[in-house]
């Protein structure tokens, strides 16, 4: 039984072949990174940047009402370095919230007021807004790096 082997022409085509889906790669693994930074930096951005509008609007709508009603209602925003697991877990989620957690530090937000019971719903929705925010991260993730339609 003879072999047939691949010809030398057809083994530098797929060499070519290769390092251009290689490169193809490394350009979407960048727009996927970009993505998540932008996304997570200002909630949608990560999905305006590939000109997916409708999502974008919608988690940016979602997080900053989210975020914007739980600062109304007087809510704690944890500050990084709080002690306990509770304050570290309070704090990522916060944090994940982008823009909408740090625009109040810079803005002077009120003291929270935990002493009402909308202080502290407050405070779920804040953290709500994070973890809304790091869903709209992964479904950016998952679009630009092509897991997702």
């Amino acid at each position: 039984m003879a072999m047939d082997f691949p010809s030398e022409a057809k083994s530098s085509e797929n060499t070519e072949i290769g390092v251009a889906a290689d490169s193809e790669l490394a350009e979407r693994d960048w727009l996927a990174w970009g993505a998540v930074l932008a996304g997570w930096a200002v909630p949608g951005l990560g999905h305006a940047v590939m000109g997916r509008w409708g999502r974008a609007l919608g988690f940016f709508v979602a997080v900053g009402g989210l975020a914007v009603a739980g600062c109304a209602m007087r809510g704690e925003m944890f500050a990084p370095g709080t002690s306990g697991s509770f304050g570290t877990l309070g704090f990522l989620a916060d944090a994940a919230a982008g823009v909408f957690y740090f625009a109040p530090h810079v803005l002077g937000n009120v003291a929270p007021d935990l002493a009402l019971a909308a202080g502290n719903y407050g405070t779920r929705l804040i953290a709500a807004a994070g973890l809304v925010n790091v869903l709209g991260v992964i479904d950016a993730y998952g679009i630009a790096s092509g897991l997702k339609i």
